[in-house]
């Protein structure tokens, strides 16, 4: 049997039930999702050492005869040995195999076998051991019939009760027996690749050499970016052909609004505004990524666009991803707009302000702000001209064009506090314009940044923070668990709280996490943002949303678990007043890498330094959202160490939708296929 890309697993004859079951439970249906499943490394086992006698110091291939076998018991372990013997020499120097709790090899070995073994010797009082080595039978006659040893052998990663031989054996049956006309091909023509694509799928799981894999790993590394970049292309493409009107007032009402403020907008929030006031009075939509870091004022320059479009006769919607960040929203939003007459409606899981009318109904509000609770109302509205998405990477591509769909080609603005590296702006959101608000507003303290170790400073942090809530300051203190867990030896604000409570006594302080209902973490926030509360016990709930001026202490304990993307975001907790603040990041021992991880922190204030640093660290997957970015699909390609291959890829994708816009030439239906029906798009142009 002959197989394609399409071809569904359950239809392969060869492939074990039991591995069958498991590949369809981590979500493998068809050979293309199989096929790449691709090798988290490889081992050399091509080269055939002579038969040892004495231990090695790491893992060799060679060849004996099985001369002996046995099962054994242990105590109450079961193991299996065969010991074998130079096949080619005199057959002086022995070694045993041994295998425990794995009953079943002794129906794989018998006397009188040659086989080939790949392990580490070890001695073992005067024997020479090897346990639980990779072997193979073969046939003394023909020594190129080995899948597993005698090559560059591929070494999987493995899921729950998916094991390495039988995986390695399904897919060299697979690649050994490919359709060569059911894989099309991807790239357009180009100077990037030799390999045919084909060869490249063989040669990525089984290569005859080193120098065959690597052009196979570029090759289909090649593809990953060409396909990640003609996605944003083609959503270029489509916004750029949607219809569109000026959504765009006078000004008047911008204009009473910033010479109501007790401040001025910054340099860099004007000319955001500029940017996007330009958007808006063109007739084609506006389609803005607006990047800032904590405390920039991106929240000022969202209502700038609302006033702007509510001007034009448009309604707005401003979506966040938490209840605690939608409710901060609101109040800002609804203090500012209020006073020009303008009511601002809220909807959450947990309740919809004004009336239970549709969101969008004559009678109900022009702006709304909410949570994921607007995905669900089922009115629609013409007039629906603006649509905001704050901290955008936390929603998928769905949930925000359900949200863009309630209009029609509504203005779209979205908004992240995570600073996205350069490097990786036009290869991730390339199909946006992008504002950058690069500077914070004047007049605040400054946050002075500290690494200490829990056990040695603990006491001196306590003191210091007494100081501290003696002047009138308030503070928040951070654990990664709500609870204590058996299995992760770290703090949690449960596990913590009364003991905080006794140590700063007098002081007022409360608990804050996920699990509290909505109701109640409101009133805790609105005690704490009076005052009546001095100090926050909480997880990372805190993360987003939170703005109390007075707040100038934060402490976050086993601070190495966290990344320093968020760990910059929960420090914007603090600094928003006129007095200095001060974040301690509390830890245990720590790896070399987390020591240069939190230095990042004590050293730099800049979200777009810390978040390049995040990005060598941890990768660009944990730092964009892995599923919202599209970057769970690069499992060969590196968007750090590539950037050539990545400029290339796009280079070729711009120029392939320059030619065909929708992609409907018959030879481009397929990758309109791939890139429609791939992953969160799930058949939606964003």
């Amino acid at each position: 049997m002959s197989f394609t890309a399409e071809t569904p697993i359950d239809e392969i004859a060869s492939l074990d039930k039991k591995l069958l079951k498991n590949l369809t439970k981590i979500g493998y249906k068809s050979v293309n999702d199989l096929l790449s499943h691709y090798p988290k490394r490889y081992e050399n086992r091509k080269q055939f050492n002579e038969f040892p006698y004495e231990p090695t110091e790491s893992p060799i291939c060679f060849r004996g005869e099985v001369i002996d076998s046995s099962r054994k018991f242990y105590g109450r372990r079961r193991f299996f040995e065969a010991l074998i013997n130079d096949s080619d020499g005199a057959g002086i120097n022995q070694i045993t195999l041994r295998w425990f709790n794995m009953v079943f090899i002794h129906k794989m070995i018998m006397v009188g076998q040659n086989v080939v073994v790949y392990g580490k010797v070890k001695k073992s009082g005067k024997r020479l051991i090897i346990d639980h080595p990779e072997f193979e039978i073969v046939d003394a006659s023909n020594t190129n019939a080995s899948i597993h040893l005698g090559r560059i052998t591929p070494i999987y990663p493995l899921s729950s009760g998916i094991s390495q031989r039988p995986l390695r054996e399904a897919l060299f049956n697979i690649v050994e027996n490919l359709e060569e006309t059911g894989f099309p091909k991807i790239l357009p023509p180009n100077n990037l690749v030799d390999i045919p694509r084909i060869k490249a799928i063989r040669a990525i799981h089984f290569p005859s050499s080193e120098n065959e894999m690597a052009e196979a790993r570029r090759a289909l590394a090649c593809e990953e970016f060409f396909v990640l970049q003609l996605n944003v292309a083609y959503r270029k493409a489509q916004h750029n052909a949607l219809p569109g009107s000026p959504n765009c007032g006078s000004g008047k009402l911008l204009s009473k609004l910033l010479s109501s403020l007790p401040f001025e907008m910054t340099d860099a929030q004007s000319r955001c505004v500029d940017e996007i006031r330009s958007d808006l009075a063109s007739t084609k939509p506006m389609n803005r990524l607006l990047q800032g870091d904590v405390g920039s004022g991106k929240t000022l320059v969202a209502v700038c666009a609302i006033l702007l479009a509510l001007e034009s006769g448009s309604e707005a919607a401003l979506m966040a991803p938490t209840q605690i960040l939608a409710e901060q929203h609101h109040a800002v939003l609804s203090q500012w707009l209020e006073p020009l007459g303008i009511n601002v409606g809220l909807c959450t899981a947990k309740k919809k302000t004004g009336s239970d009318l549709p969101l969008f109904d004559q009678n109900s509000p022009r702006v709304i702000v909410g949570t994921h609770a607007l995905l669900y109302d089922s009115s629609n509205s013409e007039n629906l001209g603006l649509v905001i998405i704050d901290e955008q990477h936390k929603f998928g591509v769905n949930q925000r064009q359900k949200l863009i769909n309630k209009g029609s080609c509504p203005d779209v603005l979205v908004m992240t506090a995570t600073p996205i590296p350069r490097t990786l702006t036009l290869t991730v959101y390339g199909d946006l314009d992008v504002s950058v608000i690069d500077e914070l507003p004047p007049g605040r303290g400054k946050i002075k940044t500290y690494v200490r170790q829990s056990k040695k400073h603990l006491s001196d942090s306590v003191a210091f923070l007494k100081t501290k809530l003696q002047e009138g300051r308030q503070a928040y203190i951070v654990y990664p668990l709500i609870e204590d867990s058996e299995k992760i030896k770290v703090g949690s604000v449960e596990g913590e709280f009364e003991k905080w409570s006794e140590n700063l006594s007098p002081f007022k302080c409360e608990l804050l996490h996920g699990r509290i209902s909505p109701d109640e973490k409101d009133s805790i926030m609105d005690r704490f943002r009076v005052g009546d509360t001095s100090v926050l016990i909480s997880t990372t709930v805190i993360e987003v949303g939170v703005d109390v001026p007075n707040a100038t202490l934060m402490y976050v304990f086993d601070a190495e678990r966290f990344g320093l993307a968020q760990l910059h975001q929960l420090r914007g907790r603090i600094g928003r007043g006129q007095h200095n603040s001060y974040c301690v990041l509390m830890t245990g021992k720590l790896t070399s890498e987390a020591k240069e991880k939190l230095k990042v922190l004590e050293q730099s204030s800049d979200g777009f330094v810390i978040a390049e640093a995040d990005l060598k660290l941890r990768g660009p997957g944990e730092l964009l959202g892995k599923a919202q970015s599209g970057i769970d699909r690069l499992k060969l390609g590196d968007l750090i160490t590539e950037t050539e291959l990545v400029r290339e890829t796009r280079s070729l994708s711009s120029s392939l939708i320059e030619s065909d816009p929708n992609l409907n030439n018959p030879e481009n239906l397929y990758l309109k296929n791939l890139i429609m029906f791939d992953g969160d798009n799930d058949g939606v142009v964003a």
